[in-house]
């Protein structure tokens, strides 16, 4: 790559001790200038989404994670007294956990469970990851993020013994997730059958008056804290649903917000060259198109952020993967996101990224220190591990870069909870900014919504085949004949693969033996 067109296209924030690459993103120098109007415009919807214009119009909702980490942006003081009372609850809280004054059953907290799905989960468990003390966490964390009944007996083994001294953070806005609420029936059974009161061990974090909500509040739980209907899930970290576990666990929550904030200012800068979310942005528009034509490939060269990929997964896949676009038309946006870490990578799928299908762009982090708190051995003369590392990143990126292909870098100086913050707030911006430029709302879900839908609708059908069943005990019967007697004539595949998962999970529900298709298949209630 040409020395000079690295200084054009670099940018160094020294206020943040952060820097972007995108100088191996082959653009034409005329591709800023062509697109300055398009992402003009993205800065002006991105104020008028600060300033609390509707910018969910599918719910009536406005969107405000930025003001979680200033509540003076917050449109009225109400929702800016909420914030800043909110956080001083969590502080307080937490300080009361760890100093005992808030104790289980079996003396004070040493371990917390949080229960979620999506944003409820991933956003936790990648700070957890990133920020983690490696000499003790206040609370050792542990995660439900599933309705997967093995999964969650997994995790509760890793507790037994010590659930009269973990506390449990529930977190769903609605208190009707199904897979929250399985969680939580799954944690109450699990405390209860350990003669334990798991009230006196539980904290939700929902919305004021939702079915969570009640449910604590009548049975006594320690605490309840707001989810507020103006955040969606994959932006909630830097709020009581990201903000709670990481106090509990010991993470500086303050590092967190004071990093969002500063690289919130960094990302309103108006001149395109000297914002870093509005050239991210940019190149992700130039490599795919704008029609999602290739995948990102996120890599961070250090072990702790080996979670980011999964987070921005959900970040960018649910904000940009829509059917339709703000006027309606069919357009089929989105970004496909994967990754691991390096060098791990370098033995994994690199061969691929490097000499197969040339359908993905790279984002590279790289982290400059090494390690912290000692000195690193040689490894070879005059190299350390650390060393290593930072030659797999340079020498992956230069492959990359010799067979044409585009990467996008980051530094920082090390995996701190306001670098942390900093990369939470960068890719959150980009992503805004990206849906403008392509004009759709990166702020709702319909698809999610479709899913739970027809899941709901499956459980209806799988109620209506195991009563029927039930009501002629000892009768086989084919598929063909339960969707003709139950009037669910299309539903067929279905009640094959409901009535397949009954037969190994349920002893009075029974699979004929060795059918060879599943027409010939027959099902029956002993």
């Amino acid at each position: 790559m040409d020395w000079n067109r690295l200084n054009q296209y670099f940018l160094r924030l020294p206020e943040l001790n952060f820097s972007l690459d995108v100088s191996r993103v082959p653009f034409s120098d005329e591709f800023l200038s062509e697109h300055e109007s398009q992402i003009q415009k993205a800065f002006d919807d991105m104020e008028a989404l600060e300033a609390g214009a509707i910018a969910n119009p599918d719910e009536n909702r406005q969107v405000g994670h930025y003001w979680l980490r200033n509540a003076e942006l917050a449109p009225d003081a109400e929702t800016a007294e909420s914030i800043r009372e909110t956080l001083k609850a969590i502080h307080e809280f937490s300080h009361k956990v760890h100093d005992g004054s808030i104790s289980g059953q079996g003396g004070k907290f040493e371990n917390l469970l949080v229960i979620g799905i999506g944003g409820s989960a991933l956003g936790p468990q990648f700070v957890a990851a990133a920020l983690g003390n490696p000499t003790g966490d206040a609370l050792v964390p542990h995660f439900f993020d599933n309705t997967d009944p093995a999964g969650m007996d997994l995790t509760l083994s890793t507790l037994a013994g010590k659930l009269d001294r973990t506390l449990a953070v529930v977190i769903s806005k609605s208190g009707g997730t199904p897979e929250t609420r399985n969680g939580m029936l799954e944690a109450e059974h699990a405390w209860k059958n350990a003669g334990l009161d798991f009230a006196k061990h539980a904290v939700a974090v929902t919305g004021e008056g939702s079915k969570l909500d009640k449910h604590a509040e009548s049975a006594g739980w320690l605490a309840r804290f707001p989810m507020w209907d103006w955040v969606g899930g994959r932006t909630s970290e830097t709020g009581p649903v990201g903000l709670l576990p990481a106090a509990l666990q010991g993470i500086d929550i303050d590092g967190i917000l004071s990093g969002a904030a500063a690289m919130d200012e960094a990302t309103r800068v108006r001149e395109t060259l000297r914002n870093p979310a509005a050239l991210l942005a940019l190149m992700w528009l130039h490599e795919t198109g704008g029609k999602g034509e290739k995948d990102m490939v996120v890599l961070p060269y250090k072990d702790r952020l080996s979670l980011f990929s999964k987070y921005l997964q959900q970040l960018v896949m649910e904000s940009l993967g829509k059917e339709k676009d703000l006027e309606g038309n069919v357009v089929h946006q989105g970004i496909a996101v994967y990754g691991n870490k390096g060098s791990t990578d370098q033995h994994a799928y690199v061969q691929q990224l490097r000499d197969g299908v040339p359908n993905f762009f790279a984002v590279f982090i790289q982290v400059l220190q090494a390690r912290a708190g000692s000195d690193s051995i040689e490894v070879d003369e005059k190299v350390t591990s650390g060393d290593f590392l930072h030659g797999f990143y340079l020498g992956t990126r230069e492959a990359l870069s010799d067979n044409g292909r585009a990467s996008i870098s980051m530094t920082i100086d090390d995996v701190t909870p306001s670098y942390v913050g900093m990369l939470i707030a960068l890719f959150e911006r980009a992503v805004g900014f990206y849906a403008s430029l392509v004009g759709i709302n990166a702020y709702h879900q319909p698809g999610v919504e479709a899913g739970k839908k027809a899941a709901a609708s499956v459980l209806d059908v799988q109620r209506k085949v195991a009563d029927r069943l039930a009501d002629q005990t000892g009768t086989w019967k084919s598929v063909a004949d339960l969707a003709d007697e139950l009037g669910l004539a299309g539903k067929e595949e279905w009640i094959y693969k409901i009535l397949e998962q009954l037969s190994v999970n349920r002893p009075d529900i029974e699979q004929d033996s060795a059918p060879s298709s599943p027409a010939e298949s027959s099902f029956r209630h002993s």
